[in-house]
């Protein structure tokens, strides 16, 4: 996923807002799931959330408003009701900016762990 900075997205000193990575990579996420046929939407109206259970972020480069990134996505680990994604975001000279792995959960609209199906986990590893 490409992105441009923006002013919005930085903070007093014109470097991305650390909060931000996380918009960022929930962004790439939704995009991944789309292209494995999957959108968020789609799985709330089966039932099937999907929330985050644990983050790790490791800040390596300061990206700055008007840089433009790349930021890719692929998943490490699945389970019945555990995707393991990690995002790692490039500047526009290819330098490592970002990295993260984000834990997502599967749970029905009560909050209670699910399973997110075969068929979901099976896209989201081809």
């Amino acid at each position: 996923m490409k992105k441009t900075i923006f002013y919005h997205d930085t903070d007093c000193g014109n470097v991305v807002y650390y909060a931000n990575y996380l918009k960022f990579f929930e962004e790439a996420r939704t995009l991944y799931m789309a292209e494995k046929g999957f959108s968020v939407p789609a799985l709330m109206q089966r039932g099937l959330y999907f929330v985050v259970a644990r983050q790790e972020v490791e800040y390596k480069f300061p990206v700055r408003y008007a840089d433009v990134i790349d930021v890719s996505t692929k998943v490490l680990e699945i389970s019945d009701i555990k995707i393991v994604f990690e995002n790692i975001i490039t500047n526009q000279n290819g330098r490592l900016c970002t990295k993260g792995k984000t834990t997502l959960v599967c749970v029905d609209a009560s909050g209670s762990p699910t399973a997110m199906g075969a068929e979901v986990k099976q896209a989201m590893t081809l």
